[in-house]
């Protein structure tokens, strides 16, 4: 199986006020891959300060504007750079970069897709609140694509360049990580691919911290949920579209 070049990938780190994992992650990240883009989102906790000394691309942000707009910027500077892909992990830690390899393998045996890091292993010791809100994603996202993904809201996840070029992609915050996904599978006709992995969660008891999640469940899940409705609808042909989708299962990768 052909392999990717990791000197031809980047890996993003959208923060914000990350500077009590953030050192964590991106060491992780550069023990995988040599290219390594941070972008801080206007953060006041002195997340910059922590990776200052380390062999990064760093981008800051004057003032807040969403994680949206962080995924835009460094995919932006990857391009810019000619990277042939991107590889995201979120800055709090709960994504393990270890698992770097095993989504770049799947994107290897899958050319073109999106692949994305989904939280299905000990899913127990995630938040029911969280399954919950996940899953609904899944259900609508799935059906903007006109298939079914496992995690759509995995922040962890690779893109070719093609994905990351697509322009004109609506959305800000965290829908636009589901609309990149729909815009993907409808503009340029390209699947998502899901690697099994495991999530880390704050547990009672645990000396391990973690920051409190930036996803509001009731806000964000609404704010995405109507806008997937809205491009359900944009491509007509609901009832069709459903039944397309729930034809297609899932693509999971596991090695």
């Amino acid at each position: 199986m052909t392999q990717i070049d990791r000197n031809r990938v980047a890996v993003l780190v959208p923060a914000l006020n990350e500077a009590l994992r953030i050192r964590e992650v991106v060491e992780g990240a550069l023990a995988h891959c040599p290219n390594v883009i941070v972008v801080d989102d206007g953060s006041d906790d002195g997340t910059h300060e922590q990776i200052a000394d380390l062999p990064v691309i760093l981008l800051r942000h004057a003032q807040r504007q969403g994680k949206g707009a962080s995924l835009r910027d460094g995919f932006a500077e990857a391009l810019r750079r000619g990277f042939d892909g991107v590889l995201t992990i979120d800055g709090d830690g709960q994504h393990s970069p270890d698992d770097i390899p095993r989504l770049l393998a799947a994107a290897a045996a899958h050319p073109g897709a999106i692949v994305i890091g989904a939280r299905l292993r000990k899913r127990a010791s995630q938040p029911g609140y969280r399954r919950m809100a996940n899953e609904f994603g899944d259900w609508g996202i799935g059906w903007g694509c006109g298939y079914r993904i496992a995690d759509t809201q995995s922040g962890q996840r690779y893109y070719p360049a093609a994905v990351c070029a697509l322009d004109d992609v609506p959305g800000d915050g965290f829908v636009f990580e589901a609309q990149i996904l729909i815009s993907a599978a409808r503009r340029l006709d390209a699947h998502v691919v899901s690697v099994p992995v495991e999530s880390r969660y704050q547990q009672s008891g645990e000396a391990v911290q973690f920051r409190k999640s930036h996803f509001r469940p009731l806000h964000d899940l609404y704010r995405i949920t109507s806008h997937v409705v809205g491009q359900v609808l944009r491509h007509g042909h609901v009832v069709r579209e459903y039944r397309r989708t729930r034809a297609n299962p899932p693509r999971i990768f596991d090695t």
